[in-house]
């Protein structure tokens, strides 16, 4: 079953061309089966396809036949040499292309500058509230979105092979199997503390591993779109603000298969934070599909207190998974809104019914997930 996906690329493939990255499995190739139609597709996971193109570059090239065809490089990262020639097609024949990657790490080396304005990046995610037809919250907590594992009558067999088959295959490829133990023992970590403040010295005790490498290794997370690191809001004008970020799977899937969490009790404190990774995994997919200008980040002060999420600056988010919030919750909210002069101050939660308090607007999830992308949330 194909769902339809609400990344808005098919105006910009008429305009130009596009590098469309995306994690493993969050639908990239099925996007381009089932929502366009190109002259011609090279899938560079086929084997067969590999192996010609990586022995005849030019092949794509000489392929073309008039100037404005569509041609789709599937897991371009695979061969990143192809984007000389693409680069020289774009220029020289009129190609518009759709370029995909799972991961940005060997192209963004050597290869996106040289791209420069002639491809277009944008992300895919897995599927967000706006996509699914029916929100199932505490299996969208337990076992994320992601395509083949949302639809899947066996979600956790899914992630427990995803998760594999990521630390082979990425391993792998960025050379660290030496360190495969070392790198495993770090994604556990890393899958125990996200949406935490990070702090490398702590993961990289527990890791048995040096704290630049932990570093190095949440890079690598990054680069191969495994997730993202959050950064602090900076623009208080008399408190000090914490100088680290939070990292962000970009699927819950992900640090339940590694910690083998099959089942997500409420009001425990998975749960919650599960709740809170839902909110910015919706936020980050909003931003990238349609509001690039979009910034998030939180806040945190040297005194500890927080606010989960500060959208461009002028509208702050807590995330608390609790079916009715109190005034005490609301508190903190209340005191930053005032210091930071924020136009509206939210809280997202389990409530029955959309309420306010003292100005803080108390919004049940679904509700406020669907104000989000109609466009009701970030002005």
């Amino acid at each position: 079953m194909y769902i339809p996906r609400k990344i808005k690329f098919k105006d910009q493939l008429k305009k130009g061309s596009i590098l469309l990255l995306g994690p493993r499995r969050t639908g990239k190739s099925s996007l381009i089966k089932n929502e366009i139609a190109p002259d011609r597709v090279f899938n560079l996971l086929e084997s067969d396809t590999f192996q010609k193109v990586s022995q005849r570059p030019s092949l794509i090239r000489e392929s073309i036949q008039k100037s404005g065809e569509l041609i789709v490089i599937d897991e371009i990262q695979k061969l990143p040499i192809l984007m000389d020639e693409v680069h020289t097609m774009i220029e020289n024949h009129g190609a518009h292309f759709l370029l995909t990657g799972s991961s940005a790490r060997k192209l963004s080396r050597t290869y996106t500058k040289l791209m420069g304005g002639r491809a277009r990046s944008m992300t895919l995610h897995p599927f967000s509230f706006s996509e699914t037809t029916k929100f199932d919250l505490e299996k969208i907590l337990t076992f994320g979105t992601i395509p083949s594992i949302y639809l899947s009558d066996d979600p956790w067999e899914e992630i427990r092979t995803y998760v594999s088959d990521y630390i082979r295959e990425e391993i792998l490829e960025e050379g660290l199997s030496r360190k495969i133990g070392q790198f495993s023992r770090f994604l556990e970590s890393a899958a125990l503390t996200h949406t935490e403040l990070l702090n490398f010295e702590e993961i990289g005790r527990d890791a048995q591993t040096p704290a630049r490498t932990i570093r190095d290794y949440y890079s690598i997370l990054e680069d191969t779109l495994f997730g993202e690191i959050l950064l602090p809001y900076k623009k208080h004008p008399t408190r000090k603000s914490v100088a680290h970020g939070k990292f962000y799977f970009f699927d819950i899937a992900v640090p339940h298969g590694l910690t083998k969490i099959k089942e997500i009790v409420p009001k425990s404190t998975q749960f919650g934070t599960a709740f809170e990774h839902l909110v910015f995994r919706e936020l980050a997919t909003y931003r990238d599909y349609q509001d690039p200008d979009l910034e998030i980040t939180f806040y945190r002060d040297t005194s500890k207190r927080e606010v989960d999420f500060i959208l461009n600056n002028n509208c702050g988010i807590e995330v608390k998974s609790t079916e009715l919030v109190n005034d005490k919750e609301i508190q903190t909210l209340k005191q930053i809104r005032e210091e930071l002069k924020l136009q509206r101050a939210i809280v997202v939660s389990r409530d029955k019914v959309k309420r306010k308090i003292e100005g803080v607007e108390i919004i049940p999830v679904a509700e406020f997930l669907s104000e989000l992308w109609s466009g009701k949330i970030v002005s």
